[in-house]
Formats: C-alpha cells, sequence, structure tokens
C-alpha cells in the first residue's frame, strides 16, 4: 500500500513558476515507477509526465515539454515537478499516481495510487 500526498499548489501569473511535491509512505517507493497528471474543469484527466523507479528514464505530454520537470529522491520517497513558463492552460488540479512496476506508463489506469490532487491556477 502507498500513501501520496502533493503539495505546492497554488495562484501564479502567466510565466511563473510553481513546484509540486508529493509525499509517500512505503518502504518500496523505489520499485514504483511515478507519474503526474492533470484535470482541469470540464474535461477528462490527462497525463502529464512520468519517471522509472530510478529516475533514469522520463516522458512528458507534448505540451509540457520543455517547461516541467519530473524527478525523485527515493531516499525521501518523493516525486516532484518543476514546473516553469506556467500558461494560463495549465490551471489544473495535478494529481500524483504510482504504480506497481519500475517502468513508466502514461495511461491513468495502469496506476493504482493516487493522490488527493492539489490546485494550480494560471492567470493571465
Amino acid at each position: 500500500q502507498v500513501h501520496l500526498v502533493e503539495s505546492g499548489g497554488g495562484l501564479v501569473q502567466a510565466g511563473g513558476s510553481l513546484r509540486l511535491s508529493c509525499a509517500a509512505s512505503g518502504r518500496t517507493f523505489s520499485s514504483y515507477a511515478m507519474g503526474w497528471f492533470r484535470q482541469a474543469p470540464g474535461k477528462e484527466r490527462e497525463f502529464v509526465a512520468a519517471i522509472n523507479w530510478s529516475g533514469g528514464t522520463t516522458n512528458y505530454v507534448d505540451p509540457v515539454k520543455g517547461r516541467f520537470t519530473i524527478s525523485r529522491d527515493n531516499a525521501r520517497n518523493a516525486v516532484y515537478l518543476q514546473m516553469n513558463s506556467l500558461k494560463p492552460e495549465d490551471t489544473a488540479v495535478y494529481y500524483c499516481a504510482a504504480r506497481n512496476s519500475p517502468a513508466i506508463a502514461a495511461v491513468s489506469t495502469l496506476y493504482v495510487y493516487w493522490g488527493q490532487g492539489t490546485q494550480v491556477t494560471v492567470s493571465s
């Protein structure tokens, strides 16, 4: 069982930055691939970024490539999402997720554990 808690969301102007954190419980955190997803009002939840168990492999959805960076610290049981050059279209609730595999995936149904989400609002 893995319990995930996100933090770091907030209100920021377009062009600004935020760093989301996800704290995970459990002694097997390093064996899980981790992902960030987001859901805007009236839209489906969408994949944002993923990282494999070691941090050596990452994947991003095209609209955030070059602006967002996912990373992890297995010693701290944490995963992060650094978001730069934020745009109003990045406004959403951001969710941290873990899957029972060391390999990354971009499909939400492959993730077993989910956090409660943190709101990110980007004003124009």
